[in-house]
């Protein structure tokens, strides 16, 4: 498979060097780990630390910015981050006032991310962690605890990253990211397959005139496999999986997250928010704010997920909260 790269043993080392050459005048790489990005001004408040396997760009080092995470750990292509290059960002963003881990659900990620935050409390560094679970294909609603974590890690980091910038305790601001994990879920659907770096066939096959609904974004099988369909179908198919599971109200407010596994276009994904705003229009679900953006993606997979955040008053006033990285702002 065709791709930019030099050796694949570097390809994080230069992905990492890249970041910082471009945005250096805010952000450093760690001198001892380079999968660990932080930001350069340590803040006096409780930090924010997300992480996760490369391949999924922006995410996770491109929401590491201001109202929003104070340091990456990432580890290789759809791989989780080492125990040593948790341990080393949370040492790097401590303030004094702990820190919270924010990742999906992914075994890898757990196990890891567990034993740094065992490693850190015998350094007396405090750490809770709220795992991201909004993928309703991955696990039916009794199982909620067995769901990974898409592009719904968008909107907890954003409220996270606001609860902390705000000044609030290590103890509050995982209870507001808890909620927005709570209230969130995602459905997604594959198009084609993505590919990884140094290996010679996609990750999946699928023909032409397939589509697989509710794929993961490594590549787990999704709920079924069906035929193609207009956009409008897909939209409305999506979103009744989603509000099967949601019980969302009329007159209940959700922010929208409409987002590009990869390769996908912005012209298709606004013609998907096109259609997911007229459903929910119709069912009486107000829209408090979209955002169409390739934020969670799997390489150049083709593909959409679309995410809601049920709001009320708190969740509403951490999202309006201004937040900046280099590839995303909330003003």
């Amino acid at each position: 498979m065709k791709k930019l790269i030099n050796k694949n043993e570097n390809i994080i080392e230069e992905m990492v060097d890249g970041f910082i050459e471009a945005y250096g005048d805010h952000y450093k790489k760690l001198d001892e780990d380079f999968k660990g990005v932080v930001l350069k001004e340590k803040k006096d408040k409780v930090a924010v630390v997300v992480g996760g396997g490369t391949g999924h760009e922006p995410l996770f080092i491109g929401f590491v910015g201001e109202g929003l995470a104070d340091g990456a750990a990432i580890g290789n292509v759809f791989a989780a981050p080492t125990p040593g290059t948790v341990l080393n960002v949370t040492r790097a963003v401590d303030s004094g006032k702990g820190v919270l881990y924010i990742y999906g659900n992914y075994s890898g990620d757990i196990l890891n991310f567990d034993m740094a935050a065992e490693l850190a409390e015998m350094e007396d560094l405090n750490t809770e962690t709220v795992l991201v679970r909004d993928d309703v294909a991955s696990a039916p609603i009794e199982r909620i605890e067995d769901r990974r974590g898409i592009s719904g890690d968008v909107f907890v980091i954003k409220v996270a990253g606001a609860a902390a910038d705000l000044g609030l305790s290590l103890e509050e601001v995982t209870k507001a990211a808890q909620k927005a994990s709570d209230q969130t879920r995602s459905i997604g659907v594959a198009l084609s397959s993505g590919t990884i770096p140094g290996l010679e066939k996609p990750t999946f096959s699928l023909p032409e005139d397939e589509i697989e609904f509710g794929m993961g974004i490594h590549g787990e099988p999704g709920i079924q496999r069906t035929n193609m369909m207009t956009a409008d179908e897909l939209t409305d198919k999506m979103l009744e999986t989603l509000l099967a599971d949601f019980n969302l109200n009329e007159g209940d407010e959700v922010c929208m997250l409409v987002n590009g596994l990869g390769s996908t276009s912005l012209l298709e994904l606004m013609i998907v928010n096109r259609r997911a705003s007229q459903v929910l229009k119709e069912k009486g679900i107000s829209i408090y704010h979209t955002d169409v953006n390739s934020y969670c993606t799997s390489q150049e997979m083709a593909g959409v997920s679309i995410s809601l955040m049920r709001l009320d008053d708190e969740l509403k006033t951490f999202y309006n909260h201004p937040a900046h990285s280099p590839y995303y702002t909330k003003k």
